[in-house]
C-alpha cells in the first residue's frame, strides 16, 4: 500500500526551507497541529500525516496484531520519509509519538537531522527509581474504562489531558478527536501507548534532540522530562510555562517558536 495514501500524508509550506515532520499522539490526528502549522509553513516544508487507525488514514491498512507495537508506527514514519525522499528532517513527536519518533530515528538516523520530543514519556507506569506518573492499578483502571466505554472515557479524560479548565473549548476539541477514532483501533493503540517501556531506547538516539515539557502536566510530570533529558546525550530540555499535555493547542505560539528555533539552528 502506498504510504502516502495509507497515512493520509499532506505536505504544506515552503519547499525551500528545511523539512519538519509532525507526528500526532494517541486519539488525535494531524488536525491537532492546526495552530502550529501556519506558523511553521512560511519558513519550512511541513509534512503532516495520520497514524494508521487515526484520522483519515486508510482503514484498510489497519491490522490489530501489527499495530499493537509502537515499532509498527515507527516503521510507517520511515516508509513515509523514504517515499518522499526526505533528508535532514526535524521529526516532532507529541506524547506517545515522541517514543515512536525515538524508535524511528534510532532505526535510521540518516534521514533525520533533529528530533523534538513534545511532552514525552518513555514509560507511564512508576517503577523502582522512576516516576512515570501512574501506578499499575491506575493504568489497569484507565484501560478498563477505555475498553468498556470509550466515548465516556474520552469525555472524562480529555479535560484532564488538556489541563486548561479556563478554556473548555480545547478539551472539547480533544474529546471530539478521541470520539472520531474507531474504538477498536483506539483500544489497541491505548495498550501500545500506556503499557510501553521505551526507557532503554532513549540511549539509542544519536541526533540533536529537544525535549519540550510543560510546567504542569498530569500525564507526563516534570520528573519524566528530566529523565528523558538525562538519558539522551546532549539533549536540550525546555519547560514551557503552560499547563496540560498538549501545548501545541494550549500554547501554540511558544510551541511553534521552540520547534522553529531548533529546526532552523545550524
Amino acid at each position: 500500500m502506498d504510504p502516502l495514501t495509507r497515512n493520509n500524508v499532506n505536505v504544506v509550506g515552503s519547499g525551500r526551507g528545511p523539512t519538519i515532520m509532525l507526528a500526532h499522539g494517541f486519539g488525535c490526528d494531524q488536525n491537532l497541529w492546526r495552530l502550529v502549522t501556519p506558523q511553521l509553513a512560511p519558513n519550512f516544508r511541513v509534512v503532516l500525516f495520520d497514524h494508521v487507525g487515526s484520522g483519515a488514514a486508510d482503514p484498510a491498512a489497519w491490522d490489530a496484531q501489527r499495530y499493537e507495537s509502537l515499532q509498527a508506527y515507527a516503521e510507517d514514519i520511515l516508509e513515509i520519509a523514504a517515499t518522499l525522499d526526505l533528508r535532514d528532517v526535524t521529526l516532532v513527536g507529541h506524547s506517545v509519538a515522541a517514543m515512536i519518533g525515538v524508535l524511528a530515528v534510532a532505526a535510521d538516523p540518516r534521514r533525520f537531522a533533529r528530533l523534538v520530543l513534545l511532552t514525552p514519556s518513555p514509560r507511564y507506569v512508576d517503577d523502582e527509581g522512576y516516576r512515570g506518573g501512574f501506578s499499575s492499578a491506575d493504568i489497569d483502571e484507565l484501560l478498563e474504562s477505555l475498553e468498556s466505554n470509550y466515548l465516556g472515557w474520552s469525555r472524562t479524560m480529555a479535560p484532564v489531558i488538556m489541563g486548561t479548565p479556563d478554556r473548555p473549548e480545547l478539551a472539547d476539541e480533544l474529546s471530539d478527536s478521541f470520539c472520531r477514532t474507531d474504538p477498536a483501533c483506539a483500544r489497541v493503540f491505548a495498550r501500545a501507548t500506556f503499557l510501553s517501556d521505551n526507557r532503554e531506547d532513549l540511549q539509542r538516539v544519536s541526533v540533536p534532540t529537544l525535549v519540550i515539557e510543560c510546567a504542569h502536566d498530569a500525564i507526563a510530570p516534570r520528573e519524566v522530562g528530566a529523565y528523558v533529558h538525562e538519558q539522551i546525550a546532549g539533549s536540550t530540555l525546555l519547560t514551557l510555562d503552560t499547563t496540560g499535555h498538549c501545548p501545541h493547542l494550549s500554547a501554540p505560539e511558544e510551541t511553534a517558536r521552540a520547534i522553529a528555533t531548533f529546526a532552523g539552528s545550524t
